[in-house]
């Protein structure tokens, strides 16, 4: 049974009183926000009278917005460390409803800015020197006036705002809610299959666990075809409809849009791993071998090669762990990324009612905070390396910009957690005496090469054809989802691995893809960690110029684009080189992993 908050030692939790020195503090900038965000409705009509009107309007928007996210992120990170205490339930409460309010306050301003004419802005940025620091946040507003609607449309688009996320949230609701699976036997027990435990189960050991997991869970899913089906093609009907009625090209141009990603760049993937399918082959012939199979499975594909090590880590360990392993970042990144340890950023502690899983987040007038639960595993010391960095990301970002630029893009948000970890990964490697634990470790690598490049690949090539099938006229049924998807399991598991009648059945597995409903996301798994491989290998070889390189890119925010941003970190999205360098070092660990089994 999980040990209450109260007796965990407050090493293990996030120090809280940076933000707030009390509740009490917090609840009186709440009342605050309600009084200062009253003042917005005197700029409605009047923003651009003066250049002197929008720099006070911007301002007003500059406190508010430093004073929100600070009490919004104490409650929220209160509420996530202890779901049960009923005062951060309330506080939690209270800050979701003062941020509404401030969306109301402030949905007048976009579109009031959009009727002008950006000339007039161009003319009050050169006249007064206050707006510069404004003056990313305009360009992008007015980017994307073409694509806006009249205010009427808006306003009517604002009011289904809800009806249009229907279809994720019905099918959230059929997931979490309706489904029960077949029982599956494990050590001659029956046990109960459900979604969160199928991970486990589909890694086991026993073959025959790994079959009757495969079989409960898809069986269930394909009894629900027709109606996933038709949730999913509301949900790619939705996108297209949209896209084209703010007159983009198509709906991927419309969600590549607001990162300034070509889609040359999302095609561009898809190509390359294509081109790179041999080294997933190569690693499929391995595993087969490794688990010493005749024919290997799909519910073979995620077995585990050697078993969970019992070795577990103090949380003082895992921190020497990190701390070393990011050393070739050079000391001044080591002696920042310590300040989370002592200066007590991270909760770590694993008590009863806390939010299971593990986040970073940003408060731009304090530091960032770092949940997890941390139970002693190799797992856990990833963990840990993953969300600082994203916690040292956001730190240069807090550090070198404003807080309107500040925040980084999704594109690049994997680039620092996936750093940390790859760099020690190969720390790891290089300071591992036991053969077993090096095959442990290079198959979890070769693993996240698996789930994170070629299966969000394939998730992307899914998207995309749903798209352009409805964008052509085509109607999206459960035969050609199911039918499509099928083929692209054949085309990335390639001959290698074995498709029976059971097999057959991943065929229904896009309708338990959550990412489907997040309109061309999953993408940017691949590319985040394609840009990791490659920062991380030129840095952990010892190559200065790409350690100062990326260190300078932790620092942008958002001050430059996406690919932009990238390509300060010595990393050219456009290009194809960048997933043939990463598939290079993956193709350098199958040549390790393969010695290691000649040895075995």
């Amino acid at each position: 049974m999980a040990k209450k908050r109260c007796e965990f030692n407050d090493l293990y939790k996030w120090n809280t009183k940076d933000l707030y020195s009390s509740d009490e503090k917090a609840l009186k900038d709440i009342k605050y926000l309600e009084r200062k965000i009253k003042e917005y409705s005197k700029y409605q009509g009047h923003i651009l009278d003066s250049a002197d009107e929008l720099l006070s309007l911007l301002d007003l928007d500059h406190e508010v917005g430093i004073r929100l996210e600070k009490v919004f992120i104490y409650a929220h990170i209160n509420n996530d460390a202890d779901t049960l205490d009923v005062n951060y339930q309330e506080l939690f409460g209270q800050a979701k409803n003062i941020y509404t309010k401030y969306l109301e306050a402030t949905s007048f301003v976009v579109p009031e800015l959009l009727q002008t004419d950006e000339k007039i802005v161009k003319e009050y940025l050169q006249k007064d020197k206050r707006l510069q620091k404004y003056r990313r946040i305009l360009k992008h507003i007015y980017r994307n006036k073409k694509h806006v609607l009249s205010s009427e449309v808006e306003a009517s688009l604002s009011a289904f705002a809800k009806l249009m996320s229907a279809p994720d949230e019905i099918m959230s609701s059929l997931s979490d809610s309706d489904f029960t699976f077949d029982d599956i036997t494990v050590d001659g027990k029956k046990v109960e299959l459900t979604e969160s435990n199928y991970s486990i189960y589909i890694r086991s050991n026993d073959r025959e666990v790994r079959k009757q997991a495969f079989l409960s869970l898809y069986k269930t899913y394909s009894k629900y075809k027709t109606t996933i089906a038709t949730i999913l093609r509301h949900e790619v009907e939705k996108n297209v409809a949209s896209a084209k009625l703010r007159k983009y090209k198509n709906s991927l141009e419309a969600s590549l849009f607001s990162n300034e990603i070509k889609e040359s760049v999302y095609y561009n993937l898809i190509d390359s791993v294509h081109h790179n399918l041999p080294s997933l082959y190569k690693y499929w012939r391995l595993k087969k071998k490794l688990l010493n199979l005749d024919e290997l499975h799909i519910y073979d594909t995620y077995a585990d090669v050697v078993k969970e090590s019992d070795k577990k880590y103090s949380f003082e360990e895992a921190k020497d762990l990190v701390l070393k392993a990011v050393s070739p970042l050079g000391k001044t990144y080591v002696e920042d990324i310590s300040e989370a340890f002592t200066k007590h950023w991270i909760d770590s502690c694993n008590n009863e009612g806390k939010r299971g899983g593990a986040y970073c987040t940003a408060c731009y007038s304090v530091h960032p905070y770092v949940l997890m639960s941390f139970e002693g595993l190799l797992n856990d010391v990833s963990t840990l390396a993953h969300e600082l960095g994203h916690a040292m990301h956001y730190y240069y970002a807090c550090k070198n910009q404003s807080y309107e630029d500040y925040g980084y893009s999704i594109f690049v948000a994997e680039v620092a957690s996936q750093v940390n970890e790859i760099l020690l990964s190969r720390y790891l490697l290089d300071n591992c005496n036991d053969k077993r634990e090096k095959i442990k470790i290079i198959d979890d690598l070769l693993q996240k090469y698996k789930s994170t490049i070629y299966r969000q690949t394939m998730f992307a090539e899914f998207e995309l054809f749903l798209h352009n099938y409805v964008e052509k006229g085509g109607i999206l049924t459960n035969e050609v989802m199911s039918n499509k998807y099928y083929e692209l399991n054949k085309l990335y598991y390639g001959e290698d691995v074995t498709f029976d009648d059971i097999d057959e059945n991943i065929k229904y597995e896009w309708e338990r893809i959550p990412h489907f409903y997040m309109n061309f996301y999953v993408y940017q798994y691949a590319t985040g960690f394609m840009a990791a491989v490659n920062i991380a290998n030129e840095i952990y070889n010892g190559n200065t110029e790409a350690r100062d390189k990326y260190l300078e890119f932790l620092k942008l925010g958002c001050t430059k684009n996406p690919i932009a941003s990238l390509k300060v970190a010595g990393v050219d999205m456009e290009s194809p080189e960048v997933l043939d360098k990463a598939i290079s070092y993956m193709d350098d660990l199958i040549k390790m992993y393969e010695k290691l089994i000649e040895k075995k």
